[in-house]
């Protein structure tokens, strides 16, 4: 018999009250990949300090483009937490990204801030420093300890609203009011 296999790959996670993992308390993480080899993601809820000004200042590339100057960068995740990732739409043909969708890329190539800078493209991003990382089966041993709800992603909730309203978002996808979550699970 075979472990039935699952795709959530342009889902939301939604770390339910219950989670332990600071780095994922209270998160909204998107999936960009998960196969047999595990998957990955970015929290999307998670603004930092930094600006992208500053972000821009530090690897040296001028930005022109005045409108993305203020955009925060977020806390992607725990795995590299130096190195930089674009959450993106459109998807685009940078040296490294990620096909999340036809419509959304995950670029972590240099090539993707250098067009944001000077050319405002791709026009919907998010950056994140770090990314959230689990191997072979590890999340699905987390889904059926009930550490997420997921769902499949919206990405409206990540590049229209406020960061702090796109937890809250996801969980109307599923009808649910996040204050009303018990960090009880339950087993039938």
């Amino acid at each position: 018999m075979t472990t039935p296999t699952i795709n959530l790959t342009d889902h939301f996670l939604i770390a339910m009250p219950a989670m332990a993992d600071p780095n994922f308390t209270r998160t909204l993480t998107y999936i960009a990949e998960h196969n047999e080899n595990g998957a990955m993601g970015v929290i999307v809820n998670r603004p930092t300090d930094m600006r992208l000004a500053t972000l821009f200042e530090r690897i040296d590339i001028p930005l022109e483009q005045p409108d993305f100057a203020n955009l925060p960068v977020y806390f992607g995740g725990p795995v590299q937490a130096d190195r930089g990732f674009v959450l993106h739409r459109p998807g685009g043909a940078w040296h490294s990204t990620l096909k999340v969708s036809d419509t959304v890329g995950l670029t972590s190539s240099r090539d993707v801030l250098q067009s944001l800078a000077t050319d405002g493209q791709p026009a919907e991003v998010l950056v994140a420093l770090g990314y959230a990382g689990w191997s072979a089966g590890q999340l699905e041993h987390e889904l059926a300890q009930n550490a997420w709800l997921t769902v499949p992603a919206d990405l409206s909730i990540v590049f229209d609203l406020p960061p702090e309203e796109r937890l809250a978002a996801a969980m109307q996808l599923l009808g649910i009011d996040f204050a009303k979550l018990s960090d009880v699970a339950g087993h039938a």
